[in-house]
């Protein structure tokens, strides 16, 4: 392949399948390799013998958990596959490869009650500026007409969605197709290119009228086209195909085609289309700003190669180059591998445009942009911020470094995990994007590095304050020969308004307690807010100290603040404690089919509504603004997703402390106490 490249002088052109889980992407790819001839055997998804999800995990799922990639040579042009997972806690593996492709194909299936699906694939790809077609798969299943999926479809996508085919059907079954830009009629043979037939009577005159509002949104860009259009001259065959492949490589119009992958149905017609539209990777590099450089999109561990480095080289590459990684160090570029889904082929060199797993560039991070000559940068691409956390423990001590060194190496593989320490609670956190998410994370973690850990929702940090005031003695003295102890404070502590905080003063006159001592009753004081009589840190609270007496030979810092805990504990206990819990400001976007369910689940969830407004830019999509409590959380995005076809999507930040009481606040007592 790398020799027919070097005589055609062509390029290497990457595609993407994005879309909705359960689409059919991995299918699609496994039929577009098998088409090429680029794998014996057609593979399947549901036996596990795909070139794609190969990995245990996705493998145990029946779907992809991480992006997939592969090569293939179709008629003299190369290309390489990448199959993005469609599950929203995975989709974020493949999210800069998919912005370093020429092309997205964004495959859905034919039902238009399942459209909405697509939205967020299509409006991500607007955001990244990337130019797109549409593929309705499973073809065969397809009850209803394709005009009414493309109009549940246009109101999604921000460019006009062009249909280059409409059905041929015999009865309900779809068995061939019309080509609009080709005006020939095409009978569907299983794995055999489509035959071309006499253009049916019954659909001449729709195929005229499809054809002619397909030349009309080509013409919308292109003057000399409309100019023929409104002299009632058709245009030729060149200056169609022409627009096409302009149109849709500026990303000026959305191509529709379908097939079925199972059935291999419309895959050549596909791979045909990707060799004429699918633009130059010169328009990629613009777009990423990496010239003749190199686009690090992924790092993975666990293979026997070590650490590679996933990169779409746009100036080729060859081993041992020297390299600039994205803080501008220099690197030297080790083995260089061609990829086919866990495939690892070694080469010396790849050319312009390729896709290529790099090892021993230990510093090139995702995201990073590299050039041989002394310049680099890191991309702006945003990327998701994990919103899901389990709290987790090793089941043995001795796993715990090896936990460290897993977790580092699986967050640097996965953009959108993260984990850290929490402050109030001491737990190690695992952040993901869903709770699927962490659940592959978790068995990834046992599998690949054989650490086992124990995880739980995360502790809820509770605080408690106090209603009331009240003055406080506390005495320290113990004598036990020698020099003994002894603190003797008085203090005053009364509550404050929510979110005031800590303060501390002093009213000591005449030298009561000596001020070298003061600050000790304070730390005293503090030591005994870390755990009050309800089990929490204690908040919003005054505390000052007015009187005490000191011994000239017993009394020291320990003692006076031994003092200030005694006296701050007995006083919160007379205090009249009551429990706080966190409440968040939860945003959630979804469709709007789902919009009156959110709204009766944040209900029974304790919440409180602030408002629903349009989601601006999307079509029939809400945002949900509501407080909740912290409580609540745990499990409420699994809720969102079964009410909303997996669509729908929360951030949640804190906002305030809230009285919690009655049972729930007994319970939540009673649970810390037993702890």
């Amino acid at each position: 392949m790398a020799a027919l490249l070097q005589e055609t002088g062509k390029p290497v052109r990457v595609v993407a399948l994005v879309g909705p889980a359960g689409a059919g992407k991995t299918s699609l790819a496994e039929a577009m390799l098998f088409t090429a001839g680029a794998i014996p055997r057609q593979g399947s998804v549901e036996a596990g013998t795909s070139v794609g999800d190969a990995s245990p995990e996705a493998r145990g799922r029946r779907g992809s958990t991480e992006v997939n990639l592969a090569r293939f040579d179709y008629l003299g042009d190369a290309f390489a596959i990448v199959d993005a997972p469609g599950a929203p806690g995975f989709a974020p593996d493949a999210l800069l490869a998919v912005a370093a492709a020429d092309l997205a194909i964004v495959v859905i299936d034919p039902d238009p009650a399942r459209a909405a699906l697509v939205e967020p694939a299509l409006r991500q790809l607007e955001t990244l500026g990337l130019p797109h077609a549409i593929f309705v798969n499973k073809i065969e299943s397809a009850r209803g007409r394709i005009r009414d999926l493309l109009e549940a479809l246009q109101p999604m996508s921000a460019k006009p969605i062009l249909a280059r085919q409409i059905p041929i059907r015999e009865s309900e079954t779809i068995t061939g197709f019309v080509d609009l830009a080709l005006e020939r009629a095409f009978h569907y043979r299983p794995g055999k290119a489509s035959e071309r037939i006499e253009m049916p009577s019954a659909l001449a005159e729709r195929e005229s009228a499809e054809r002619f509002h397909m030349l009309e949104q080509l013409a919308d860009h292109d003057d000399a086209l409309l100019e023929k259009l409104l002299m009632d001259e058709m245009p030729d065959a060149a200056m169609v195909f022409g627009d096409l492949s302009r149109e849709t490589g500026e990303n000026l119009v959305v191509p529709l085609l379908f097939g079925s992958a199972l059935g291999d149905h419309g895959v050549r017609r596909l791979l045909k289309m990707l060799r004429h539209e699918t633009p130059s990777p010169a328009a990629a590099a613009a777009r990423l700003g990496a010239d003749e450089g190199a686009f690090a999109f992924k790092v993975a561990h666990g293979n026997a190669a070590g650490r590679l480095v996933y990169a779409r080289a746009f100036g080729g590459l060859a081993e041992g180059a020297e390299l600039r990684d994205g803080a501008g160090n220099p690197v030297r570029a080790g083995g260089l591998f061609h990829v086919l889904g866990d495939k690892l082929g070694k080469t010396a060199s790849v050319p312009a445009g390729a896709i290529a797993a790099i090892t021993k560039v230990d510093t090139i991070a995702a995201g990073d942009i590299v050039f041989t000559a002394c310049r680099a940068r890191r991309t702006q691409i945003a990327r998701p911020a994990p919103g899901h956390a389990l709290a987790i423990t090793t089941r043995e001590r001795k796993d715990d470094v090896r936990l460290s060194t897993a977790l580092h190496k699986l967050v640097e593989e996965d953009v959108g995990l993260a984990w850290d320490q929490d402050a109030a609670t001491h737990e190690m956190l695992l952040r993901g994007l869903s709770d699927e998410h962490l659940n592959m994370v978790l068995a990834r973690l046992k599998r690949r590095y054989s650490v086992a850990v124990d995880a739980q929702p995360p502790r809820i940090p509770y605080r408690e304050s106090i209603r009331r005031g009240a003055t406080q003695r506390g005495r320290h003295k113990k004598q036990s020969g020698g020099h003994g102890q002894f603190g003797d404070v008085v203090i005053e502590v009364a509550p404050r308004g929510r979110g005031e905080g800590f303060v501390f003063n002093d009213r000591i006159t005449g030298g009561a307690i000596p001020k070298q001592w003061i600050p000790a009753v304070e730390a005293g004081i503090r030591d005994a807010m870390e755990r009050g009589p309800l089990g929490f840190p204690v908040v919003d609270v005054a505390v000052t100290l007015t009187d005490g007496s000191y011994h000239t030979v017993d009394s020291s810092e320990l003692a006076f603040r031994t003092a200030g805990r005694i006296a701050m504990t007995e006083a919160l206990a007379a205090c009249t404690p009551h429990l706080l819990e966190p409440v968040a400001r939860v945003t959630i976007e979804a469709p709007g089919s789902a919009t009156s369910r959110i709204t009766s689940s944040i209900a029974s969830h304790r919440g409180q509504m602030l408002g629903i407004s349009p989601r601006e830019g999307w079509s029939r999509w809400d945002v949900i603004e509501a407080l909740m409590p912290e409580a609540e959380l745990h499990g409420f995005g699994a809720e969102l997703r079964a009410m909303s076809q997996g669509l729908a999507t929360f951030t949640a930040t804190f906002d305030h402390l809230a009285e919690l009481s009655g049972t729930l606040a007994d319970a939540v007592v009673k649970q810390a106490l037993a702890a």
